[in-house]
């Protein structure tokens, strides 16, 4: 629908009994908000502080757990308003912005767990090297690169779907993801091709070469002695059960677009709320329990 302005909007139609639990929802959704900002951001804080996590491994890691507070501030505001509004209707400019914002971040997740399976590659499988190859401007370089990868190429499916013509006003979703495409008279094939693209560039071939870089160093571990086995397993370990979690959420939000009319709102709303609420409080779980030394500063900071 369009305003005086020419102002297009679209009605969110992905929540569930907003008016019976409209407060219910606001309370639960803004605890774990809270509780993801706090979590991240307190593991943040300790690697910038403490001199002895100021290396590569755990430099990446504060960009990991940044990015999850980044990627769950796209959703949360907006939907904290929504279940305290009486119409959750949201401008189609600012949904195609929340929309590249989610799937830019989505992306550099993936990019910066490939950048720390290869960093864990260079510390295992070749150590004498690694001060010469993870030098400071290797490591801005491979962080700037995971954030800005993912946002030009999403930007161009973000500018052609803001020239397409809507035949429908009501995105079924909670917030604006791969469903916006629902919304388009006719979705150009195009168009579907540059997102496959998208995706195996910024998904599949950083998930492929994790894949490949963890093989090479379980191999090496296991010829080696036990301190090395050790050293892997404290260190990757993590990773993995991070990239795993990931990839499962991911799976499920690229293939909802197809099966969406075949989901009830309430199971689409608990199965997408899975990315923005469960992995970002499952990563500095993760990682504050498993990582020894962020694990040793964690305990006395509280104890």
């Amino acid at each position: 629908m369009d305003d005086d302005l020419n102002v297009t909007y679209i009605t969110i139609g992905g929540h569930v009994d907003v008016d019976k639990y409209r407060c219910l929802y606001f309370v639960i959704l803004f605890t774990v908000y809270i509780l993801i900002i706090c979590t991240n951001s307190t593991i943040v804080y300790l690697i910038y502080t403490h001199e002895n996590l100021h290396q590569p491994m755990y430099i990446f890691i504060a960009a990991l757990l940044l990015n999850s507070v980044l990627l769950s501030t796209v959703i949360y505001p907006k939907l904290l308003i929504d279940f305290l509004s009486e119409k959750q209707i949201i401008s189609y400019s600012a949904c195609l912005f929340q929309f590249h914002i989610f799937y830019s971040l989505g992306g550099s997740e993936f990019l910066l767990l490939a950048v720390m399976a290869y960093d864990r590659y260079v510390s295992i499988c070749k150590p004498l090297q690694y001060p010469t190859i993870m030098r400071k401007r290797t490591v801005i370089s491979l962080l700037v690169s995971a954030w800005l990868v993912p946002a030009s190429q999403v930007a161009v499916p973000a500018v052609l779907s803001a020239n397409k013509k809507l035949c429908s006003f009501t995105l079924k979703a909670v917030f604006c993801n791969n469903t916006v495409y629902k919304l388009h008279c006719v979705v150009s094939s195009a168009q579907i091709i540059h997102d496959m693209v998208i995706l195996i560039n910024v998904a599949l071939v950083p998930v492929l070469f994790i894949i490949f870089t963890y093989t090479r160093i379980f191999i090496i571990s296991f010829r080696s002695c036990r301190d090395v086995r050790k050293k892997a397993a404290q260190t990757c370990f993590p990773h993995l059960f991070v990239l795993i979690n990931f990839c499962c959420l991911c799976a499920y939000d690229v293939i909802t677009v197809q099966l969406e009319s075949d989901f009830t709102n309430i199971v689409r709303l608990i199965m997408t709320l899975q990315i923005v609420m469960y992995h970002p409080l499952f990563n500095p779980i993760m990682y504050g329990l498993k990582m020894k030394e962020i694990s040793k500063h964690l305990k006395k900071l509280f104890f």
